[in-house]
């Protein structure tokens, strides 16, 4: 078939990793998607809703890094596909109203978009490469039975009430987490290879770096819609320059060396696949959780300057903690380091010892917030200045 009739992204030439700007416009609903956890998290912030939230937090994640995954294979310039795209968006969009009620009245809603998103995504790509690449439809064949058998239990728990439903989706996103690992062993069909998932590096490094923009700009908006409706005052001016210097502080952990660096080994794998699903399938889900987390953290510090429950000072907590831990992860898998960075371990071990002072409430929220900042800041200084005497092995 010829390349202009081909539906497939090209591979080799200089922009062949190139995201379209389809993706981008499809990336939009996810803002709103993050967006809605936050203020979930927010309006139940109780361990059994960090759970609720959590769950649903992955499963966007993962709805969307596998479509990802798909227009790194299908080129989002040819129109079938672009049309693919946005009916995902349409679903999606709905999936992202459904978030804040998805575990009281609107659990169908949300089971029933988010099945259809994985299993019309797997069976459009299988139809699409069916001649091209007899393969690659047999990987989405694998995909999409894998989809179909998450799906009854994903729309069972819809139907479900309560700790049912949380049950029935955990279990749901169980099959769907582990399926990957198992190269979607299917019988009578096999599994994948990993040359099935030759994927183009830049591309995979390229959308899940817009990601992390995408919460970090949440969190930017969170932090300037709650300051614009305050009364002036001292400690509102303070929890707002605290809550900007952290989201700087993560974008630049992230991108100031680790995220360059990671392009360019995944650019030049031998075996792209394998970094893709590691590093940026499974480990970015933990950077994008702090960061929704931190967001949460900054709207109470800056509604409550002056006093944190217990559940403030966990979330204040938390956030950097989980940013810290799959940055960590992250440049470790994506490296040639016998162990993660020292400058992030350090850093969570600075968080692990600030826990129980703040436990205790020896910090108001506002104190508290601007600890965990400076911590963040450390390990940005700590790595830049370490990384500028030379390559070091860890840092």
């Amino acid at each position: 078939m010829t390349r202009s009739l081909s539906l497939l992204r090209g591979r080799g030439s200089h922009d062949s990793g190139k995201v379209g700007m389809v993706e981008l416009f499809f990336d939009l609903v996810f803002v709103f998607a993050v967006t809605q956890l936050s203020h979930s998290l927010l309006a139940n912030l109780t361990a059994l809703g960090a759970v609720h939230v959590g769950l649903l937090l992955v499963a966007v994640w993962w709805v969307w890094i596998f479509t990802s995954w798909v227009t790194n294979w299908l080129d989002p310039e040819r129109i079938p596909i672009r049309i693919g795209l946005f009916v995902l968006m349409v679903a999606g969009l709905l999936l992202s109203v459904s978030i804040p009620h998805a575990f009281t009245d609107r659990g169908l809603l949300f089971a029933g978009a988010f099945v259809f998103m994985q299993v019309a995504r797997s069976a459009f790509a299988m139809w699409v490469v069916r001649v091209e690449s007899p393969s690659l439809a047999r990987n989405f064949q694998r995909i999409l039975i894998w989809m179909l058998l998450s799906g009854v239990f994903w729309i069972a728990g819809g139907v479900l009430e309560g700790n049912q439903r949380l049950a029935c989706w955990a279990l749901a996103l169980a099959i769907e987490l582990v399926s990957p690992s198992l190269f979607f062993w299917v019988p009578g069909l096999g599994a994948s290879t990993l040359d099935d998932w030759n994927v183009e590096g830049n591309h995979m490094a390229e959308r899940c770096g817009l990601f992390v923009i995408i919460a970090l700009g949440e969190s930017l908006l969170v932090t300037g819609a709650t300051f614009a409706q305050l009364s002036w005052s001292i400690a509102g001016l303070a929890a707002f320059v605290v809550a900007v210097l952290g989201s700087i502080a993560m974008w630049w952990i992230y991108f100031d060396s680790g995220a360059e660096r990671a392009h360019e080994r995944i650019a030049h794998a031998s075996d792209p696949g394998r970094h893709a699903r590691l590093a940026y399938t499974y480990i970015h889900v933990l950077m994008i959780a702090g960061v929704i987390v931190s967001a949460v953290a900054d709207e109470l510090v800056l509604m409550h300057p002056g006093h944190a429950t217990n559940g403030a000072v966990i979330t204040i907590m938390a956030g950097p903690f989980l940013f810290l831990l799959g940055c960590a992860l992250f440049k470790w898998v994506m490296s040639d380091r016998p162990l993660p960075p020292f400058s992030h371990l350090g850093g969570m071990g600075l968080l692990l010892m600030l826990l129980p002072a703040a436990l205790a409430q020896v910090f108001s929220a506002l104190i508290l917030g601007a600890l965990t900042t400076l911590i963040l800041i450390i390990v940005a200084g700590w790595e830049a200045v370490s990384l500028s005497r030379g390559p070091l092995p860890n840092v």
